[in-house]
């Protein structure tokens, strides 16, 4: 099948990247620029991704969310939190209905390019705070994608049941060369260590019994997860 890898440059789009090279004919990987303040730090390493399976790469710039919508993670929002990413705060960096709006862009573009499939990286670590990730979701804007679609285009989650922890373990079988990814939100020179992403990075690293190739401005003890009722 020919498909469309939705691709930011962190660890799980990068890992969907090379798992859709190895089943699929990847005919595009699309990133999009809209305005996060970690947006020049991943696209330059999607590009490299891309280049290193000779997969077309194409950034879609999207100015309007970072002018009009409300989050931290963007330009125009406060401080990345630091802290445990399924903390509560960390919802101040969620950007409302970012995956609506990427996959209804990306399925027009897929089409575009005579794609069948989309393929995106979410996983299940991403359920906690961002509701644009889970499973019911995605069924329902896989099935939208289908309906409006004359190439009833199949949305593709291979890592939705997947903790991130398997994510590494699944790149690292893969060859994914995890240290030319970006997860810090905070978009510093290095990847700060102590943000929800950098938390979850370094977890998942460990967990998978895997050496973290990332260099980190702090590595301090991570943080334990939150209490839920």
């Amino acid at each position: 099948m020919k498909v469309c890898v939705l691709l930011s440059g962190g660890m799980d789009s990068v890992t969907a990247l090379h798992w859709a090279a190895r089943e699929h004919e990847v005919g595009s990987a699309l990133s999009f620029d809209y305005g996060s303040k970690h947006n020049c730090r991943e696209l330059p390493l999607a590009a490299w991704q891309a280049a290193q399976l000779g997969v077309p790469h194409v950034v879609m710039a999207l100015p309007f969310v970072n002018q009009h919508f409300a989050s931290d993670l963007l330009q125009s929002g406060g401080d990345i939190p630091d802290g445990h990413y399924a903390e509560e705060n960390m919802k101040r960096t969620v950007v409302p209905f970012r995956n609506g709006i990427l996959l209804a862009i990306a399925a027009g573009f897929a089409e575009s390019r005579g794609a069948e499939g989309l393929v995106i990286g979410a996983h299940s670590g991403d359920h906690a705070i961002y509701p644009d990730c889970r499973e019911p979701f995605m069924v329902a804007m896989g099935e939208a994608i289908r309906l409006g679609s004359y190439a009833e285009l199949a949305l593709m989650r291979p890592f939705i049941e997947m903790s991130k922890a398997g994510i590494a373990r699944c790149g690292a079988e893969l060859g994914v060369d995890f240290g030319k990814t970006w997860s810090c939100y905070k978009g510093g020179e290095r990847q700060c260590g102590t943000c929800g992403t950098c938390v979850e990075r370094r977890e998942a690293f460990g967990l998978a019994g895997l050496g973290d190739p990332t260099d980190y401005v702090a590595a301090p003890p991570l943080p334990p997860a939150p209490l839920r009722s």
